[in-house]
């Protein structure tokens, strides 16, 4: 496993990462933690790693595009001085060219988005020790959709922007894609962005896969 004895694992996001965690910071007792995929990755490293007491901190904010993570990326992330960040932005900034069609100041292009989320990570990457970059998704398995086809552009930034930096990049789209062979995109979320139990079990088990998670572990 990838995260080292004493690690502080801080995780960064909009709505999927937030998930009625508590703020400021998202950690402690009482589902402090929040209860998506944040919360399922915490669980299993504290009962498969106790040893490391592993802290995990969410600091998702629900609404949130990588404008707003630049606003608060000194207070929320270099002032935690993490050893590992992971990253997963980009689905409001791809939703509100198509829920806000009209309201153009909302609108975050690609290469805004991209040039942001590059300069993020190269703020934080110095004093890390390790860097997780996961895609933006759409709960969609037509890839000809109008949302999901930007959304995939975006995707692929995210790729780059893990590829220039070393990161270790999980392609949740892909994940996703997976699942939409078997089922209905309804079974996973009403409106295609916000996912059930299941699916943030499928992001956070894709996270502890990409980090060396040793799921044998759990066999008591």
């Amino acid at each position: 496993m990838k995260l080292e004895k004493g690690s502080k694992l801080v995780i960064i996001g909009d709505s999927i990462t937030d998930c009625e965690r508590r703020h400021p910071y998202g950690e402690g007792i009482f589902q402090g933690i929040g209860k998506g995929y944040v919360a399922l990755v915490d669980a299993l490293l504290q009962l498969s790693y106790p040893e490391l007491a592993i802290r995990c901190i969410n600091m998702g904010i629900s609404g949130n595009t990588v404008r707003d993570l630049k606003q608060r990326w000194q207070t929320d992330v270099i002032d935690l001085k993490p050893d590992w960040l992971s990253i997963m932005i980009g689905i409001n900034d791809v939703w509100r060219h198509f829920d806000e069609p009209k309201i153009t100041e909302s609108h975050i292009s690609l290469t805004e988005y991209e040039q942001t989320l590059l300069e993020l990570v190269e703020q934080a990457k110095p004093s890390l020790k390790g860097l997780v970059l996961m895609t933006p998704f759409l709960i969609e398995s037509n890839a000809d959709d109008a949302m999901r086809k930007k959304m995939d552009e975006y995707g692929a930034a995210v790729k780059r922007i893990a590829e220039q930096e070393d990161a270790i990049f999980i392609d949740i789209q892909a994940e996703f894609n997976k699942m939409l062979a078997y089922y209905y995109s309804g079974e996973f979320a009403a409106d295609r962005v916000h996912p059930n139990i299941t699916g943030h079990m499928m992001i956070a088990r894709a996270f502890l896969n990409a980090i060396g998670y040793d799921w044998s572990r759990n066999n008591g």
